[in-house]
């Protein structure tokens, strides 16, 4: 059984690996690709596989995005931290999905159920307009409780400048402090509203109203003077840097 795996976080693709192992589910891996640009790239080059497991949150954009640039005739299981409206429209489109963190059960169920059926599951665009449009609507926060000496104080997502990950610690600043959030980048990055912040890169999101100077920078990315910047650098990525652009002019 030849499987492809999307997903940006090499942790998360190798436990997905341990799992399948775990399941006795016999397969050959083909990659692991971490990016948009990347799988449509891998699908235009490449045979289909048997089976597709797919991240919906990638480092350059929503995977949703892959089925707008080319037609994949390939089942397709996604893996997903989103909310339960998102997963009700997979339901509707009979695409299968793990919830994250994935569960043993759920993933042997969702093994057993592409062994029964065993056919190509195709994308309605419609539907991948739907998904898109709920995702922009619907993955926002108010606030984000954080922990301040011995009690906690909630901070307004408002009040963001950026957010950044250094030594798997995800920290928040904004324009009196910085401060340490209990989430990783991807799960805070999840949770707040797309027209209002855009992460950069892997390690860096900022909201649109902290920048105050955009420069061109080598390698066709560009850089960022930011709000209370901290003696942080803000460069973004070569995938994300079209997106990024479209982004400031909505």
């Amino acid at each position: 059984m030849k499987i492809l795996i999307i997903e940006d976080e090499a942790r998360a693709a190798n436990q997905l690996q341990r799992m399948l192992r775990s399941c006795d589910f016999e397969y050959e891996l083909l990659v692991v690709i971490d990016t948009v640009e990347d799988s449509v790239r891998w699908f235009q080059d490449n045979d289909l596989p048997d089976l597709v497991f797919m991240d919906i949150q990638l480092a350059d954009g929503l995977s949703f995005e892959i089925f707008q640039k080319i037609d994949i005739q390939a089942p397709i299981i996604f893996t997903t931290a989103f909310d339960q409206y998102a997963i009700q429209a997979f339901k509707v489109n009979s695409v299968d999905y793990l919830l994250k963190p994935i569960q043993h059960d759920d993933l042997k169920k969702a093994l057993d159920k592409f062994k029964k059926s065993n056919k190509s599951n195709s994308i309605d665009p419609s539907i991948l307009k739907q998904l898109i449009d709920s995702f922009q609507t619907t993955s926002s926060r108010e606030g984000i409780l954080v922990k301040e000496g011995s009690g906690f104080l909630q901070v307004k997502v408002s009040e963001l400048l950026y957010c950044y990950s250094e030594d798997s610690v995800t920290f928040g600043v904004t324009l009196g402090k910085r401060f340490i959030i209990n989430e990783t980048i991807d799960e805070l990055f999840d949770s707040l509203d797309p027209n209002i912040f855009f992460r950069i890169n892997r390690g860096q999101i900022v909201a649109k109203n902290s920048i105050e100077k955009i420069d061109s920078y080598f390698n066709h990315r560009v850089k960022l003077s930011i709000t209370n910047s901290r003696d942080q650098e803000f460069i973004v990525s070569r995938p994300k840097t079209s997106d990024f652009k479209d982004w400031l002019n909505t």
